[in-house]
């Protein structure tokens, strides 16, 4: 085996997780900046026997239905493909190298059961996508392979989501929670200079894995950030809320066990942007 260090792909997040969890924080950050922007600022354009008209005056008196969510996610990823090999063998770190990958997705979630400024329960769906590229040693041990080895990973899970805000409605700290936990599934591919790799055997080079997915998470109510402006976006578009989200989650994707598919799921935190209505 050669002991040249794997060439990173372009979707490496090569820089610390503490850098990149900045970077994130001030890209979902700016996202929010230019929407708050672009939504003018709720004024009252006149009076009558009713009171103030033309803006949204009391959020918590005229706050629109909430009934769904959307999420969208970014962070990293690096399969778990080697844990299903005893020993020292590590074919996917010898191909693929230790460093995460650009892992973006999104998930929607029905908020079945709600109960008013306290939690909401009910089911979510979602879907991400990945990709690693490099060069692959070669058998003989002596440098790597001129063209390059893909591995693209479609992950998506259907799982049961709780999420409590009571902290972020009814008192000024703008914080919500989430756990969620279901079932995950992923199609893999993996393909070389000549299209879809295939092994020794003649099996080609994709394939299916599932099991069992959970994640616990907290959401920072942006509201407090601009709160007319929030008011406005509810009357004009029903988005009760926007967070900057935080999640740690495991997707454990080997066969609920049995060792039958390739792991191609991981571990790992993520930063997102998510929205009620």
């Amino acid at each position: 085996m050669s002991n040249e260090s794997p060439e990173i792909d372009p979707l490496a997040l090569t820089s610390s997780p503490s850098r990149y969890f900045r970077w994130a924080s001030m890209v979902l950050a700016g996202v929010w900046t230019l929407l708050a922007a672009w939504i003018p600022e709720a004024r009252a354009q006149g009076v009558d026997e009713f009171g103030a008209y033309g803006g949204r005056e009391d959020l918590s008196r005229l706050e629109s239905p909430q009934n769904f969510a959307l999420e969208l996610r970014f962070g990293p990823y690096l399969p778990n493909v080697d844990q299903e090999f005893s020993g020292a063998a590590t074919p996917f770190r010898d191909v693929f190298g230790t460093t995460d990958r650009l892992m973006v997705g999104a998930e929607f979630d029905w908020q079945a059961l709600r109960l008013k400024d306290i939690l909401s329960l009910g089911p979510g769906v979602g879907v991400s996508y990945t990709a690693l590229s490099a060069r692959a040693p070669l058998a003989s041990g002596d440098g790597r392979a001129d063209q390059r080895t893909k591995l693209k990973i479609l992950p998506t899970w259907l799982v049961g989501v709780l999420r409590i805000d009571a902290l972020a409605r009814l008192t000024p700290v703008p914080l919500a929670f989430s756990a969620k936990v279901g079932l995950g599934h992923a199609l893999w591919w993996s393909s070389d200079g000549d299209g879809t790799s295939t092994a020794e055997d003649g099996s080609k080079g994709r394939g299916r894995s599932y099991g069992y997915t959970y994640a616990a998470g907290a959401m920072l109510d942006l509201y407090f950030l601009e709160p007319s402006r929030a008011n406005h976006l509810d009357a004009t578009m029903g988005i009760n809320h926007m967070y900057l989200i935080f999640e740690w989650y495991a997707l454990e994707l080997d066969g609920f066990g049995s060792g039958n598919v390739m792991n191609v799921g991981d571990r790992n935190w993520l930063l997102g942007l998510a929205m009620d209505w």
